[in-house]
């Protein structure tokens, strides 16, 4: 793993680089999170076990130790610069996405232009928890890259027939896969016989298999 910085216009967010090859992944955090989310880094380090590049990174709030998050401008901004700075370090294939609100924004900034080869989506947060009217879904049409939705069938951030739905309405472009039991954190209950570590192996096994299929 290799830290480094990153130019924004909101000043300079750290990252973490894992990894090595052609196709890079993007991540970013989410809400409460950072780059250094234990989920995320285990994550990072078995795609980058797998050949490819991952990189994690902060947001300018959270480089600056804030709790509230950016304006979506901002945020957005802050992926349009990182993945730059890939292409600029020698990245050939850019998948961008994240865990929760990471992977919202990305998923803003490649609806504005950003271009990419795919999106990868740990927890989409399709509407906030209890509020199913106010969907996050209005931009996703407008993307045309392959999109990677996994999802927990007990996430708050979204109702699992509302996922479902959306899928029907992105035909070609999104593949969906069901965790069943998981929330939004990926946590599974007892009785379902898995561990953090079975599933986290899944996370990593369905966006590997996602990738490959793509030439990523």
């Amino acid at each position: 793993m290799q830290a480094v910085e990153i130019a924004t216009e909101s000043g300079p967010v750290s990252a973490s680089v894992h990894g090595a090859g052609r196709s890079w992944l993007l991540l970013g955090h989410g809400a409460g999170g950072s780059r250094k989310t234990p989920f995320l880094m285990r994550y990072a380090e078995a795609l980058a076990a797998s050949g490819r590049c991952a990189v994690l990174f902060n947001f300018p709030y959270t480089e600056k130790r804030r709790k509230l998050p950016d304006k979506p401008a901002v945020l957005e901004a802050t992926v349009a610069a990182v993945a730059a700075e890939a292409r600029r370090r020698g990245a050939q294939r850019v998948t961008l996405g994240g865990k929760s609100m990471g992977g919202r924004i990305a998923s803003q900034a490649v609806a504005q232009g950003v271009p990419c080869d795919a999106l990868v989506f740990l927890g989409y947060p399709l509407h906030p928890p209890g509020r199913t009217d106010t969907l996050r879904d209005a931009h996703l049409p407008k993307i045309t890259a392959p999109m990677l939705f996994l999802q927990g069938t007990r996430d708050a951030f979204a109702r699992w027939d509302l996922v479902e739905a959306l899928a029907l309405r992105l035909p070609g472009r999104m593949s969906l896969v069901r965790f069943d039991d998981a929330d939004h954190s990926f946590a599974v209950p007892k009785r379902t016989g898995l561990s953090a570590a079975d599933v986290e192996a899944r996370l990593v096994a369905e966006t590997v298999g996602f990738l490959a299929a793509r030439g990523m």
